[in-house]
C-alpha cells in the first residue's frame, strides 16, 4: 500500500513495515546492507501530519515510525525515528495494529498527536507516565474509539 493509505487508515501504535522491493544484500556487502537497510525495514507508527502550506511551499502529509532504541545500562541514548511522506515511493504495509485492551500514551503537540508509549494495561501506562515524568499525556484505550482515528475514551494522566 502506499504512504497516503498509511497515514489515512492506519493507527496510532501499529507496526509498518516498509520496502523498497529490493532483494536484501549478502552481510559481506556491509554498505550494500547498510543502503538497503535504509529502505527497508519496519517502526511503530508515533505521530501523523497533514499537509502544510508555507509561502514559498507546501510540505506533503508525512508520518513517523519509531524504529528502536539505543541504549547503555537502562538508559536511552538514541532514539531512531524515521518520517515518510505522502509521496515516498516505498511500499508500506501494516504488519501489526494495536491489539484492543492496549493502552495509547499520547501528548497533543504543535497540533498533532504524538504516541509515546503503547502499554499492555491502563495501570502499566500509569506508571511508565509516572517513571518518565509527562504532565501533559492523556491516555486513550485501543478499541475504544468510534471510528478509524484515535479518539473515544480519554483518561487525563
Amino acid at each position: 500500500m502506499s504512504a497516503t493509505t498509511i497515514i489515512d487508515t492506519a493507527p496510532l501504535g501499529a507496526l509498518i513495515r516498509y520496502t523498497d522491493g529490493s532483494p536484501k544484500p549478502p552481510a559481506r556487502f556491509t554498505k550494500k546492507l547498510a543502503a538497503w537497510e535504509r529502505s527497508n525495514g519496519v517502526g511503530r507508527l508515533v505521530k501523523k501530519e497533514p499537509s502544510r502550506a508555507y509561502p514559498t511551499w507546501t510540505a506533503p502529509a508525512s508520518f513517523t515510525l519509531h524504529e528502536g532504541n539505543f541504549s547503555s545500562d537502562g538508559v536511552i541514548l538514541v532514539t531512531i525515528m524515521r518520517s515518510h511522506s505522502a509521496d515516498s515511493r516505498l511500499i508500506f504495509e501494516v504488519a501489526e495494529e494495536p491489539k484492543a485492551g492496549q493502552v495509547r500514551v499520547l501528548v497533543d503537540f504543535g497540533g498533532n498527536t504524538e504516541l509515546l508509549h503503547l502499554a499492555e494495561s491502563i495501570t502499566a501506562a500509569e506508571l511508565w507516565i509516572a517513571r518518565e515524568g509527562y504532565r501533559n499525556a492523556r491516555l486513550e484505550i485501543v478499541g475504544a474509539e468510534d471510528g478509524d482515528r484515535a479518539g473515544g475514551t480519554d483518561l487525563a494522566a
